[in-house]
């Protein structure tokens, strides 16, 4: 990417994560990013291909948080909730809720770009829960892996409001884990 299509994307991705995707046009992206429409066009093609690269950005830097927090567990049982803590770190910084359900929101065609990235996002995690759940030999991996992504997505939804979910799901994340371990897990 060019240092131009750099500026450009991390002005798209801070306007439409603070603003809305569909609040967000062209032109406001082009201003504050330092360029003309004509460069932005020239580097991303459409609006459309422009959100999609948004979101795979922000869905590389959320796997990498993720994957890093499972690698830093002492074991697979402690590993089943470590995208939790990736969520604690994330929302830190992500005041908005998640992106990723904001986008699916704005954009229910499903055949827009961006949908596709938006719904592998979650995807993704739903099979990491239950990949992460068989490997700590927790009883019914799939049932745990959705039950957990609910949590999960539960708390991100909840997120923008001053409700203090994030450590109520964390805590029912541990008590569901807990609850499928083995004995001695």
């Amino acid at each position: 990417m060019t240092p131009a299509g750099r500026r450009i994307a991390e002005a798209a991705e801070e306007l439409f994560y603070d603003r809305g995707i569909t609040a967000v046009g062209v032109d406001l992206i082009a201003e504050h990013s330092g360029v003309t429409k004509r460069t932005l066009y020239n580097q991303f093609g459409s609006k459309d291909h422009l959100v999609a690269v948004y979101l795979g950005r922000r869905d590389e830097r959320w796997r990498s948080l993720v994957l890093s927090a499972v690698d830093a567990c002492e074991g697979p049982v402690e590993a089943v909730t470590a995208p939790f803590d990736a969520l604690r770190t994330w929302t830190a910084t992500n005041t908005r809720g998640c992106a990723f359900i904001n986008a699916l929101a704005e954009l229910p065609d499903p055949s827009h770009p961006a949908h596709h990235i938006a719904a592998s996002q979650k995807r993704w995690l739903l099979n990491l829960f239950t990949e992460l759940a068989t490997e700590a030999g927790c009883s019914g991996p799939a049932v745990l892996g959705a039950q957990l992504l609910v949590v999960h997505e539960g708390a991100l939804a909840t997120q923008p409001l001053p409700l203090g979910t994030l450590a109520a799901s964390i805590d029912l994340a541990h008590a569901l884990v807990r609850a499928a371990a083995p004995a001695g897990g």
